[in-house]
């Protein structure tokens, strides 16, 4: 369902007043937009001319991307090219804003776009319309289809799928034979959803377990994955449900509310996510939520900085930034492709901690505190 237009979005544009980080403004439905700039006085340490980068992100209920994809791409766009503008807007699921706030950044002269899209069936006329302005498009973490980008950054998204539903398998073991999982799956319009999907449907297909429900969840919403979830204990009964997969941590949050509601310990029904929330850390260390992916978000955004202000200055994409090539069905589009892992209690510390994507402070408040102690994230 294509939600209807918004209000067009008003500009509220703030110059930091010392070291280079503008503020952001939003609009009464919580969208964020705003222009980061870093102080021209240091512009000669980039060794490049800057520009005017647009950053257009899709949503903020999947809290990754206001807490680590956008401040590590606005930090490593100023490290290397401090007179360099960035653009940025989030969408809030909308993808007729996020086509207007595109349209935006093209008016106002964006040397780059790098487009993590809403819809990518929509988001094909915002590359079209780049294209025809002499501006390249980095497909963000959603692959878009039939359109003629110039970059693609993201991850093995088959091989996330495969990762989940294999962790999942092995935890239901033998007890599963002839039960079933629930399968909840990301939004249909996300092409990155139908590769986790597919990746998963690779393993739970050819496993004992049987998928007894699945759903394609709207806008990857824990709200609608809790009613998902319902529908599911209902029509197949609590006694023969065995395990969840769900697609990202937020759906599975859903999913876990549905069991509580419904009498069941989600103790006892292992459930994937993704993403490694800290609130799905903390779900795992007390063993509501069994595991979830870790992505290298931080590397993902940083390479995807490069690669704009290469693109913005008119320079050579850094070689051994590209590992791969994805047919986009409008070419053989040059692409990042980041390994993802699988995080359970047992390789929190050796993994999210470690590579400080999350500290522990954040995770273990006074209510997880003993957990934390148990799995040795101190």
């Amino acid at each position: 369902m294509i939600p209807t237009p918004r209000r067009a979005l008003a500009a509220l544009f703030c110059v930091a007043a010392t070291a280079g980080l503008a503020a952001c403004g939003s609009d009464d439905d919580n969208n964020s937009s705003g222009t980061t700039t870093a102080a021209a006085s240091t512009a000669a340490a980039s060794g490049g001319k800057g520009g005017s980068i647009a950053l257009l992100l899709p949503e903020t209920k999947t809290t990754r991307y206001e807490l680590h994809d956008r401040p590590s791409f606005v930090a490593k766009v100023q490290a290397l090219c401090p007179d360099c503008k960035i653009d940025y807007a989030n969408a809030n699921q909308d993808p007729v804003r996020q086509q207007q706030q595109a349209e935006a950044a093209i008016t106002k002269g964006a040397k780059v776009l790098v487009l993590d899209a809403v819809d990518a069936k929509a988001a094909v006329a915002t590359v079209n319309r780049a294209k025809a302005a002499g501006i390249p498009v980095i497909a963000y973490d959603r692959l878009i289809t039939g359109a003629p980008i110039s970059y693609y950054v993201s991850f093995d998204n088959v091989k996330v799928g495969k990762l989940q539903a294999q962790t999942l398998v092995d935890k239901i073991g033998a007890k599963g034979k002839g039960k079933s999982v629930v399968m909840i799956n990301g939004s249909p319009t996300d092409p990155s959803a139908g590769d986790y999907k597919k990746g998963a449907h690779s393993v739970l297909d050819t496993a004992q377990v049987k998928i007894g429900k699945e759903y394609d969840t709207p806008d990857w919403s824990p709200d609608k994955a809790q009613r998902e979830m319902e529908q599911a204990i209902t029509a197949l009964g609590k006694g023969n449900v065995v395990g969840v997969y769900s697609a990202n941590d937020g759906m599975a949050s859903g999913a876990i509310a549905a069991m509580k509601g419904n009498g069941i310990d989600p103790k006892s029904l292992p459930t994937t996510g993704q993403d490694s929330e800290v609130a799905a850390i903390q779900r795992i260390l007390v063993g509501e939520q069994y595991m979830t992916i870790y992505l290298a978000i931080k590397k993902q955004a940083e390479t995807s900085a490069q690669i704009a202000v290469a693109l913005a200055q008119g320079k050579p994409v850094p070689s051994g930034l590209v590992n791969a090539k994805t047919d986009n069905d409008a070419g053989q589009i040059p692409s990042v492709l980041l390994a993802p892992t699988a995080v359970t209690k047992d390789n929190i510390k050796d993994t999210i901690i470690a590579d400080d994507f999350l500290k522990a402070s954040e995770i273990c408040t006074s209510k997880y505190a003993a957990a934390c102690k148990a799995a040795g994230v101190e």
